[in-house]
């Protein structure tokens, strides 16, 4: 039996905006672990990694679908305490163009969709890649083809189901048992508000595995 050790909860305590590029080479020279947030347009990941962060400010939430074109940085600093000794983690936490709904046409949309797969397979530093999904709708053809996708990466992947406070209890366990059988993953489905705070933990305790291997 392997020794036990006392843990402290991990929490993230800075978050800043690093930068933007359209080539995942430009910052792989940094050598950071990489955590990528990818999604349909509008499903809410800007509001979700302000929560997750816990700065409202960090991520721009825009009212207008599809305006992220480019793959977006954010230095994280996170930590954790493990028998009374203070642990720190730093890494990327990657905002990639929502699909679906790109203000994009003719070779601009074959360029954005090439720099997304380009970084998804050929990434070094990513480690995990959280699929967001709105809880209300686990079923679209889109999300299930984006999933697939993201499958043949060899990356693993955590499916968050965002806006859940849009649910009612009885709703959130249905579309989560939904989630779990549409999105098969090492990681259960995560039911998220960004409103509420709820999920939170479940998703922080997952990266914490992730960093802190």
């Amino acid at each position: 039996m392997g020794e036990i050790k006392n843990i402290e909860k991990f929490h993230i305590f800075s978050a800043v905006y690093y930068g933007s590029s359209v080539n995942w080479k430009q910052f792989a020279q940094e050598g950071k672990m990489e955590i990528a947030f990818i999604g349909r347009s509008n499903v809410g990941k800007s509001s979700l990694t302000n929560s997750l962060c816990g700065n409202r400010k960090l991520a721009h939430v825009s009212r207008e679908p599809g305006k992220t074109r480019t793959i977006n940085y954010y230095d994280v600093q996170s930590r954790r305490t493990v028998d009374g000794t203070e642990e720190r983690q730093s890494w990327f936490l990657v905002d990639l163009p929502g699909y679906g709904f790109a203000k994009t046409s003719g070779k601009n949309a074959e360029d954005w969709s090439s720099f997304i797969d380009d970084y998804i397979m050929n990434s070094p530093e990513l480690a995990l890649i959280c699929l967001l999904i709105d809880s209300r709708h686990p079923d679209l053809d889109i999300d299930e083809k984006a999933y697939a996708w993201l499958g043949t990466s060899g990356v693993p992947v955590l499916v968050i189901g965002t806006k859940g406070d849009k649910l009612k209890a009885s709703e959130k366990q249905q579309n989560r048992r939904k989630l779990a059988s549409n999105y098969p993953s090492v990681y259960p489905p995560v039911i998220y508000s960004s409103l509420k705070g709820t999920g939170k933990g479940e998703v922080l305790h997952i990266i914490e595995s992730i960093v802190c291997r």
